[in-house]
């Protein structure tokens, strides 16, 4: 059997803190788990809501092969010329036909090619294509060219993650969560050889409400008022998980949840 395939994904990067994270951190986590890809979620990126050109580009410069994202991708606006002309940044590919950039890519690993599928969940998110009839077009389309996939399943509701991961269950090597920026301990190899994980979690500030100073969040939270929402500040880690992947038959072989901390 041919060497393992390794794929290092990257849970929301959340403003600043994420940032500096992937900057410190990546690179020496490549090396470590020699991993032959990186895919890294980048929705958060910029202080919180969506990410930049000058964002995407340091995140790209710094150890990620591709970028994922999810419902925060156009919060700015000045992203839409960047995605028309880099398809490293995918947006999710169940958007409605004719939105700007690519929902999915093909990417060289090594001597090998790996598909990366992005999409995103209906529940109590904004209601897009059916996000697992996309998934068979695509990776339909991606096996042409590999059988290795690895999916970023972009939603709110555990339960709709846990869906799609069945529903590829053979299909796709690997199916990981992103969006609610905190940990899952479930990670498994599913019966028919996907590896999953319901999410990622977040990599930014971890004493924060899902990334937000606590006591800003907190008032939302007891007084029902809007307010803004800054990245906390204080200890930052790196979540994520390394994956690695039988690469003749694109089965998943293993998957290790990963929780790096920055040093102070």
């Amino acid at each position: 059997m041919a060497k393992s395939l390794t794929v290092l994904c990257v849970g929301d990067v959340f403003g600043e803190p994420g940032r500096r994270a992937v900057t410190q951190l990546l690179p020496g986590l490549r090396k470590q788990y020699d991993a032959d890809l990186a895919v890294v979620n980048v929705e958060n990126a910029a202080a919180g809501y969506g990410v930049t050109p000058l964002i995407a580009r340091g995140i790209l410069e710094h150890g990620a092969d591709v970028m994922t994202s999810g419902n925060h991708i156009w919060d700015k606006k000045e992203i839409i010329e960047y995605i028309t002309k880099e398809n490293l940044l995918l947006r999710p590919a169940n958007f409605p036909a004719g939105v700007p950039g690519v929902g999915a890519i093909v990417v060289k690993a090594g001597p090998h090619k790996v598909g990366v599928l992005n999409l995103m969940g209906r529940v109590f998110l904004p209601n897009l294509d059916c996000p697992f009839r996309k998934a068979d077009d695509e990776i339909a389309r991606i096996h042409q060219e590999t059988p290795i996939v690895v999916v970023d399943m972009h939603t709110e509701a555990t339960s709709e993650t846990q869906a799609m991961g069945w529903y590829l269950d053979g299909r796709a090597s690997a199916v990981v969560g992103t969006h609610r920026h905190v940990q899952t301990a479930d990670e498994r190899i599913l019966p028919k050889g996907t590896a999953y994980i319901t999410d990622l979690g977040m990599t930014g500030p971890t004493d924060s409400i899902i990334g937000a100073d606590p006591q800003q969040a907190l008032h939302r939270f007891l007084t029902q008022m809007p307010g803004k929402l800054e990245p906390a500040k204080g200890p930052v880690a790196l979540h994520g998980a390394v994956i690695r992947i039988d690469p003749d038959t694109g089965r998943g072989l293993s998957i290790e949840r990963l929780r790096v901390a920055v040093p102070a």
